[in-house]
């Protein structure tokens, strides 16, 4: 299996598509499916990648993790507030690829130990960031993917997306040298995401939008449309 920063650039559709039970309000998302049809669908979309939503918040357990890290091959991202090392460890032996690192959750230092606890653990460190100086915090950002969290974390996500950071930010992720620059949260549209890839990030990262659409086909033609009209191909 490829690591998941290089699954995700070379993809045709830098997608990970995101598996959680609950939306930010806590309402249901699985509407009578199981995981297992969930991921089936979403490998047969062609999903580079796979995100797991492990939190309470979001009605995850490390259980969920497990399961989905079962019934696939693609490399699959813990999503959940890790701010230990041991946790790091337990996310690689349920299955985990990649792992959820919060900037604005830890001090510089902590992030620093937990990339190179990542790292060590042949893991892709998934850094959520919200500004500049946590972008410049960062360590081995090449080896990182950089994710531009468009919602608030402290508002549970349960604001609007606020796409003008993703616009501001991603020259700091340039200048950093990220290995992989994702733009996360909020992209409820098929357009937007093709609006966010012309934009020049690497990869997107889509949850609550793909979970609850009832033609998932549909909305990646949509994005795929967009991306033609924007030039992409």
């Amino acid at each position: 299996m490829s690591s998941f920063l290089d699954a995700l650039r070379a993809a045709r559709r830098p997608l990970v598509m995101e598996v959680k039970r609950r939306d930010p309000h806590g309402g249901d998302l699985l509407g009578g499916r199981t995981v297992a049809e969930v991921v089936d669908a979403y490998e047969r979309a062609g999903a580079p990648c796979l995100s797991v939503v492990t939190s309470r918040w979001f009605g995850g357990t490390p259980h969920l993790l497990r399961e989905v890290a079962a019934q696939t091959t693609r490399p699959v991202l813990q999503k959940d507030f890790i701010t230990r090392q041991d946790q790091v460890h337990q996310a690689r032996d349920l299955g985990a690829s990649a792992i959820l690192l919060t900037a604005g959750l830890l001090t510089t230092s902590a992030l620093q130990r937990l990339v190179d606890a990542t790292l060590a653990a042949g893991l892709t460190p998934f850094v959520e960031v919200t500004t500049h100086a946590e972008i410049v915090s960062v360590p081995q950002a090449s080896r990182c993917v950089v994710a531009v969290n468009n919602k608030d974390i402290k508002q549970r996500e349960r604001n609007g997306a606020d796409f003008r950071r993703s616009r501001v930010l991603l020259p700091s992720l340039r200048r950093a040298g990220v290995g992989c620059a994702v733009s996360a949260s909020g992209i409820d549209t098929a357009e937007i995401a093709a609006d966010m890839l012309h934009l020049g990030f690497d990869g997107l990262l889509v949850g609550t939008s793909l979970m609850r659409v009832t033609d998932l086909s549909g909305w990646l033609a949509l994005m795929d449309a967009g991306r033609i009209r924007n030039g992409l191909g």
